[in-house]
């Protein structure tokens, strides 16, 4: 296994009918961090778009990143198949995901743990054969009032919200950075302890 390179994964859905659903925010979070590096996703085997970088800029930590081109409920098998293909660990792996648990424009990192009822998440713990991969989770909040979570989900950002997307990308992104660069511990003591 190669130590030195990370896999980081974007969670979303396929398609221009979904590519602004809160649902697709870790897909986002891809997209910036192609354009902070001057690349363009590319088609590859697994099911997925992906492309290597240097995160930071020239001489950074090496990684892949990559958004499935499958359904949400699917992304384990183009996941797994990533990390086969660039012989990256689980450890090494961090999935970009939204999280209803975590208010909207907050960003929270964690090692394992339960998938929170999150599809994405379920699949690609069951393609791994473990729960001990890194997770960037994107708040998105919870639904109001009575709306089914799984419709909120698929829904658009509201017209406020919007205006706030671009910084929670830019945070999340941020956070992945300070993930590889500095280890778990250090980007939880600055992210976790931001106040919106």
């Amino acid at each position: 296994m190669d130590n030195d390179t990370w896999l980081i994964v974007g969670l979303g859905n396929p398609g221009i009918q979904y590519a602004g659903n809160r649902h697709n925010v870790g897909a986002m979070v891809i997209d910036e961090l192609a354009s902070r590096a001057g690349v363009r996703l590319r088609t590859h085997k697994a099911r997925a778009s992906a492309e290597t970088v240097r995160l930071g800029g020239p001489g950074g930590p090496k990684a892949i990143i990559a958004v499935p081109s499958t359904y949400m409920n699917e992304s384990g098998g183009p996941v797994k198949a990533l990390a086969t293909f660039f012989s990256v660990d689980p450890a090494h792996a961090i999935v970009v995901h939204d999280e209803l648990d975590i208010p909207f424009g907050d960003v929270r990192l964690k090692l394992g743990g339960g998938e929170g009822g999150h599809n994405g998440l379920r699949s690609i713990s069951s393609s791994f054969g473990t729960k001990d991969y890194l997770r960037v989770r994107v708040g998105i909040g919870r639904p109001p009032g009575r709306m089914d979570a799984a419709s909120f989900v698929l829904k658009d950002f509201s017209s406020v919200e919007k205006k706030e997307v671009p910084f929670l990308v830019s945070d999340a992104a941020d956070a992945v950075e300070a993930l590889v660069r500095s280890g778990l511990e250090a980007a939880q003591q600055d992210f976790h302890s931001r106040v919106r």
